[in-house]
């Protein structure tokens, strides 16, 4: 392999090289906050802390929610030791068109989003009846982890 060879790189795909998780201590934790438990994104909703014993570390004993699937998850671990957080993020758009159970949106900028499902449930009925009526519809979805899912709506200010 030449000289040149070496530093030719194919990249396949480009992002901004953001991480889907970032480690923080366990005792820096808190209620409400996120976390990954068991590969999953999490929202905290209990936690605990046990005293030292004669060996070893205190304990956080967390109690948490998966953001998606609603499961609720528990985890006991050193509250020296690092845990991951997943980088979560909410983002609103304009429900266009729902189609073979996929939501057709549209962000601020013009940009068509379509991989999104409908979700299950009587917010996948709301949406639809709603949109059915004709209603402008803003729909907010909840990106964690490469997994994305539509958690709330609401109707789109007149005018806007």
């Amino acid at each position: 392999m030449s000289d040149d060879e070496k530093h030719n790189h194919n990249f396949e795909q480009a992002s901004a090289g953001a991480s889907a998780t970032f480690p923080m201590q366990c005792s820096a934790l808190r209620k409400n906050g996120h976390v990954v438990i068991k590969g999953r994104p999490c929202k905290i909703v209990d936690m605990s802390t046990s005293k030292t014993g004669k060996h070893g570390h205190a304990k956080v004993h967390l109690v948490a929610i998966d953001i998606f699937t609603g499961k609720k998850l528990e985890d006991l671990s050193p509250s020296t030791h690092n845990m991951d957080v997943p980088n979560v993020f909410r983002n609103e758009f304009q429900l266009v068109n729902i189609d073979d159970g996929f939501l057709n949106l549209m962000n601020t900028d013009g940009g068509s989003k379509d991989d999104v499902k409908l979700p299950e449930g009587d917010l996948g009925k709301q949406i639809q009846s709603e949109f059915d009526e004709g209603k402008d519809l803003l729909v907010t979805i909840i990106s964690a982890m490469g997994e994305e899912q539509a958690i709330s709506f609401k109707e789109a200010p007149k005018g806007a």
